[in-house]
């Protein structure tokens, strides 16, 4: 770590396959004070040995990328490093955000947002907080406010039979 930066200083690895996107977001953290670009991965098996070589605070994540994608390289990051805060930032405004969740991200936002929402983001996921885009907010309140006894498998599609099931029972459990 360069000694001249601050203490509190947010290491940032972006992982994205589009490098206009990448230069893009490395553009807007360069020009904020208290967080460093430490890499750049391209693929998902790069991220995955970027972050295990570069040890950042927070990841940005894209979900669609070459060799794994985004999904599976978080699993992998937070298995290895569990301290490491995954922040998902896609065009994907749909259930992916329960896979992301699941494979240990901390915050999903769409690549939409505006400059001021991706840095508040960085922070949130950097001091150990969730955070989502209002959209994906709505998306996983919508499935907690479901009624009772509304099938799991219509918010949680990829979720197999046994974790369908034990889903169920934690529904059960706080509804009583």
């Amino acid at each position: 770590m360069d000694p001249t930066l601050p203490a509190e200083t947010i290491r940032i690895l972006i992982a994205d396959d589009h490098p206009v996107f990448r230069y893009g977001l490395r553009a807007l953290l360069q020009a904020e004070a208290g967080v460093e670009v430490v890499g750049e991965a391209q693929t998902g098996l790069q991220a995955v040995a970027l972050c295990a070589e570069l040890a950042p605070d927070v990841v940005l994540m894209d979900l669609n990328m070459p060799d794994i994608n985004g999904i599976e390289a978080t699993r992998r990051i937070v298995k290895a490093q569990p301290a490491v805060g995954v922040l998902v930032i896609t065009m994907f405004d749909d259930d992916s955000v329960f896979g992301a969740m699941r494979a240990g991200a901390r915050g999903y936002l769409i690549k939409g947002a505006e400059g001021d929402e991706t840095l508040r983001a960085i922070r949130a996921v950097a001091h150990g907080e969730a955070i989502f885009s209002p959209s994906v907010a709505q998306r996983l309140i919508g499935f907690f406010a479901r009624p009772a006894g509304s099938p799991v498998s219509e918010h949680f599609p990829e979720l197999t039979d046994r974790e369908r099931e034990i889903f169920e029972c934690m529904g059960r459990g706080m509804s009583s």
